[in-house]
């Protein structure tokens, strides 16, 4: 009997769903997980991926690829409804500007040495005879730096302008971002806390931090606060109404700015809805401060609201690869993967050990969002300061203000092959300026000192 409506989506919610609660289970229960502190959702969107590729469920790929797009779009609209402290001009947020602009400048540094190091490998397998899409290279920096939700969401554009299965490839190398953030990330932080370069000792993390489940017995903090009456509308839904409207708003936006520009470049835009998205959010937000109603946003549901797509984007994005094109691209994706996850580590790790204060933190922190995400940053930060008593949680929502510009320039220069004709060596060129720049701002702002030591380690000596 056939259902009376379609239930394709929802059946992949459901599956997205059931492997969610999956790496919920193996993430209490297997210790490897717990060694390596893998989230559920990683865990989950593995497991997804060994399930679908044995054949036990067949699900819509192409189904699953636009869940996770709308999810990242979601993310990005709920982060520019989200009020931010780093934002509201308080004396905290510039007292803490320092750590927050080397961090910023570590992306900024990061992807373009990412892009040039793919790009050479491109051309390298081109004189070899391995002919490569111009932009094959520059899916490293989005999946690394920014993260599936980009690579997808550029990836999925390109494809659509003669590069076959982007997407696909754009979401591996954020998968070998993620393995490199906690396989490498978290025995380096390990190793940081037993050479003494804790600033604040970390006593042993908590069994509910391992697990990840939190005891039955354990005072929770809230997710939110009502912000309307019940009996009138319930907040959440309140809440994701306001995502809703931004994400009608931008959806409007970009249609409209696609009309005005060439088709090949109009293609390109929805590739950056996510930003797009971000702004609506952030200019609905203070239209509400203007009529004085921004009291009825609230913060804390809406970091909820982020939390909860970003889990699944993560679990669709490492379900939805396709081992067979990973298979077919193996020597360029692992050459690429290898190269890149070598070279950012030791460029974090000799630039981070030079931080005058807070240098594992830092390091810790950055080191996890230029191979992850801002997540997997604050994962390896908690590792080494587990109560969050450094100033380094809060620059790092500081730096995500600071360095929208770079990133934004970054995700731009990649399409610049495809939308202005550019040859990969020029775009190459233009990226090892930036990353100059970036190398030329820590120089004059005195983050390249010598090799330091932390408080706690000159104290022993």
């Amino acid at each position: 009997m056939s259902p009376p409506y379609p239930f394709d989506t929802m059946l992949v919610f459901v599956f997205l769903s059931a492997m969610l609660v999956c790496g919920v289970v193996l993430r209490a229960r297997v210790r490897l997980v717990q060694t390596f502190l893998f989230p559920s959702c990683l865990v989950g969107g593995v497991l997804g991926l060994v399930l679908v590729h044995t054949g036990l469920f067949a699900i819509d790929r192409s189904t699953v690829e636009a869940v996770a797009y709308h999810f990242f779009n979601i993310s990005f609209i709920s982060v520019g409804l989200t009020p931010n402290e780093a934002t509201n001009g308080s004396s905290r947020g510039w007292q803490k500007l320092r750590g927050a602009g080397w961090m910023a400048l570590m992306q900024g540094l990061t992807f373009p040495l990412q892009a040039i190091l793919s790009g050479l490998i491109v051309l390298l397998l081109g004189m070899a005879g391995m002919d490569l899409f111009p932009t094959f290279g520059f899916l490293v920096p989005l999946g690394f730096n920014e993260g599936p939700g980009q690579a997808l969401s550029i990836g999925k554009v390109w494809e659509s302008l003669g590069f076959g299965h982007a997407a696909t490839i754009g979401l591996t190398f954020a998968a070998a971002g993620y393995f490199c953030s906690f396989f490498i990330g978290v025995p380096l932080v390990n190793r940081g806390i037993r050479r003494g370069h804790a600033a604040h000792g970390p006593r042993r993390l908590p069994p509910d931090f391992i697990t990840g489940i939190l005891p039955r017995e354990a005072t929770n903090a809230s997710a939110g606060r009502l912000t309307l009456h019940s009996g009138n509308v319930d907040t959440l839904a309140f809440q994701m109404a306001l995502v809703g409207i931004v994400y009608g708003l931008t959806y409007g936006l970009v249609r409209l700015l696609g009309t005005l520009m060439p088709a090949d470049a109009a293609a390109i835009l929805w590739g950056f809805f996510f930003f797009f998205g971000l702004v609506v959010a952030f200019i609905l937000r203070k239209g509400m401060q203007l009529v004085r109603v921004a009291h009825l946003v609230d913060d804390g549901i809406q970091r909820r609201i982020t939390g909860w797509s970003v889990d699944y984007l993560i679990v669709a994005t490492v379900a939805a690869i396709q081992l067979k094109i990973v298979w077919q691209y193996g020597v360029p994706i692992g050459l690429m993967a290898v190269a890149n996850g070598i070279m950012t580590t030791l460029l974090v790790v000799w630039l981070g050990r030079r931080l005058a204060e807070f240098p594992l933190e830092r390091t810790a922190a950055i080191y996890g969002t230029v191979t992850g995400t801002v997540s997997c940053g604050l994962l390896l930060l908690r590792i080494s300061d587990p109560d969050f008593r450094t100033p380094v949680a809060f620059e790092m929502a500081l730096m995500n203000v600071l360095v929208l510009p770079i990133v934004g320039g970054c995700t731009v220069l990649v399409n610049a092959p495809l939308w202005w004709g550019w040859p990969i060596g020029l775009t190459m060129m233009v990226f090892a300026a930036i990353s100059g720049a970036a190398l030329g701002a820590m120089v004059l702002l005195g983050y390249l000192g010598r090799r330091r030591m932390s408080l706690s380690t000159a104290e022993k000596a």
